[in-house]
């Protein structure tokens, strides 16, 4: 029972969270258009870890999917949109002044 609290709840939103703070750096210290290249990069490294986990969680640990696939995408589908807020809001926060008075 720890495995799936461990691999279907810690893991989707550990793997989301480094993500989001390594997206924030990004987007921060690198400007707005390389946090937007970062996250959609980061969809495709986190799409692949969950395809990860799931294959350990279903064929090395002998969980069974049908509690352990839907828990493990809601967790990342849920922090995932968190995510993605997160990081629009720091990309708004870092428009230069000229394109904000630009726009209506």
């Amino acid at each position: 029972m720890i495995e799936y609290f461990l691999l279907g709840i810690l893991a989707p939103i550990f793997l989301n969270l480094t993500h989001m703070v390594i997206g924030i750096y990004v987007t921060v210290a690198r400007g707005s258009v390389m946090g937007l290249g970062f996250s959609g990069i980061s969809f495709l490294t986190k799409s692949m870890a969950m395809i990860f986990f799931v294959w350990l969680g279903i064929q090395k640990l002998g969980m069974d999917y049908q509690i352990f696939v839907p828990m493990i995408t809601f967790f990342w589908f849920f922090t995932h949109v968190v995510e993605a807020f997160v990081i629009q809001h720091y990309i708004q926060k870092n428009v230069p002044k000229q394109l904000q008075d630009m726009q209506i």
